[in-house]
């Protein structure tokens, strides 16, 4: 009689409805605007306590009133500053970033840095910070507002795009490292989605290019995209929520585009 290994035999466990995003805490960083607040409002919305922080105070203080959270004012450039947000978290929400568009030959190296401090450190530095408290608890949701320039590369964008290809690297190990300990971590890999810093980035790319908003919109941003219109933050907010569910418990390691079909072409 041919024996069954218990690991090909074992079934998977059953998928409980579960609190998900409910009784849970979560921190949102760059949550007083754009992907960040969409998020932050989502989360509240199923359940969530929500911690907002933001460079920006007012805006943070905002997004916290309507989700009836906490607001933290912090530049996640500076690793200090990062030791103040709390660390009993069971949602991690990396999504705080900023663009910058010029030549790679012209690119500020102190700006190049920055980037990657506030894109790729301090994501590092918080889940340090917050995973301790999921192992404990057996149970952790990171999600990392990537980008499809974490799949892709464009022109003139070297320093965003080496950042978001780090994060990327970033949540695969934090998958690796956290499964045994009941913590997943993805990427959500946005196109180009309706946000302040997709507005500036228009007018930067305006400037670059030589042509005007409408064109840079139809000819550079959604060029190669099927779907020819920018995204609602609302979307992005409602796949990173999905992810934050007991049903999601096995997707981890992923990166998940929410694109309009542009890294299909």
């Amino acid at each position: 009689m041919t024996s069954v290994s218990p690991l090909l035999s074992a079934q998977a466990p059953p998928v409980a409805p579960g609190p998900g995003p409910r009784s849970r805490t979560a921190l949102v960083t760059g949550g007083g605007s754009g992907i960040g607040r969409a998020c932050a409002v989502a989360l509240a919305a199923a359940g969530a306590t929500v911690h907002v922080a933001d460079l920006d105070a007012a805006s943070a203080a905002a997004v916290a009133e309507e989700t009836g959270g906490r607001a933290h004012t912090v530049d996640l450039a500076d690793p200090a500053a990062i030791d103040t947000l709390p660390t009993a978290v069971d949602i991690l929400v990396n999504n705080a970033g900023f663009q910058h568009v010029a030549p790679l030959v012209d690119f500020p190296p102190e700006l190049f840095a920055r980037m990657q401090q506030v894109m790729v450190t301090a994501p590092f530095l918080l889940l340090r910070r917050t995973l301790p408290h999921m192992y404990a608890r057996g149970w952790g949701r990171v999600v990392n507002i990537s980008s499809v320039h974490g799949l892709r590369a464009s022109a003139f964008k070297s320093a965003y795009v080496t950042a978001k290809h780090a994060l990327e690297g970033l949540s695969k190990a934090a998958a690796v490292e956290g499964a045994p300990h009941g913590v997943t971590s993805n990427c959500v890999n946005p196109g180009y989605v309706r946000t302040p810093l997709v507005e500036r980035q228009i007018a930067d790319q305006a400037a670059v290019h030589g042509i005007g908003a409408d064109a840079v919109v139809s000819r550079v941003l959604l060029a190669r995209s099927p779907v020819k219109r920018l995204l609602a933050a609302e979307e992005v907010a409602a796949l990173v929520v999905w992810l934050c569910g007991e049903h999601a418990g096995a997707v981890t390691g992923a990166s998940l585009p929410v694109d309009g079909g542009w890294t299909a072409t």
